[in-house]
């Protein structure tokens, strides 16, 4: 008689993001957590053009208030870096579980579309969802390099720790990055215009009846975003702020 041994079963919330109808929701839900972080990342730095208080540009104090968060009942920096942690892993988890669904999606194609069905199959922004998000990851690091850390080779000799507003003049009163953001913002538009419509399918909200308000949500969350982040490296370079 030849003994069974049963397969140990893994835990429910890994077995369940095995499967592509895990890895969807948890794509959409990563996704509703980096769009409010890009909004939130987006309005904060509108404060670029508030006028100074008592001398002292308001992003800069901006700035100083998030690595003072609940300040002094935890140490400085704490809570951003928690929330900094917390972020990178919804980042991951998005891109895990992107590139995860990609290899299933190959796997279980026995033939590749050719010629025009693959234009009819999907559109332009899911055709380049891998590469506008790839393309957007590394702006995200130049970004970090550039404004943040001041570690990039191209960054400004000005660049100091603390001066948000002064690196940002700095940074964007160069033509070249200022025109490399503002590609990137319109990469990032495309992408989430493509993951914000296809959200709601993915955690099961799709009805032929709400298509329409989901492609005007998605459109304007693109435009949205693009705009309101491509102005403040143009109003620096062309002189409205510095």
């Amino acid at each position: 008689m030849t003994a069974t041994i049963e397969k140990k079963r893994a835990p429910f919330p890994i077995a369940f993001y095995r499967s592509a109808v895990g890895k969807k929701w948890v794509m959409a839900l990563t996704g509703i957590g980096l769009i409010l972080f890009v909004v939130a990342h987006m309005v904060g730095n509108w404060k670029i053009f508030f006028p100074d208080v008592d001398g002292i540009p308001e992003i800069d104090l901006y700035a100083e208030a998030l690595r003072s968060l609940l300040f002094p009942l935890v140490p400085e920096h704490i809570v951003l870096w928690i929330l900094r942690t917390g972020l990178i892993a919804i980042f991951l988890l998005h891109i895990h579980a992107a590139y995860s669904l990609t290899l299933m999606n190959r796997r279980a194609r026995t033939e590749r579309y050719e010629g025009p069905r693959t234009y009819v199959a999907a559109n332009y922004a899911s055709r380049t969802m891998r590469w506008s998000g790839t393309i957007f990851g590394f702006f995200v690091l130049f970004h970090l390099a550039d404004l943040t850390w001041g570690a990039q080779p191209a960054a400004p000799a000005t660049w100091e720790h603390g001066e948000v507003y002064a690196n940002f003049i700095a940074t964007f009163s160069r033509a070249p990055v200022t025109l490399f953001y503002v590609i990137s913002m319109g990469l990032l538009g495309i992408h989430l215009y493509h993951g914000a419509w296809s959200m709601f399918q993915s955690l099961g909200l799709n009805h032929p009846r709400f298509n329409a308000w989901r492609k005007g949500f998605a459109v304007s969350l693109a435009v949205f975003v693009f705009v309101g982040n491509a102005i403040m490296p143009l109003a620096v370079l062309f002189g409205f702020v510095a």
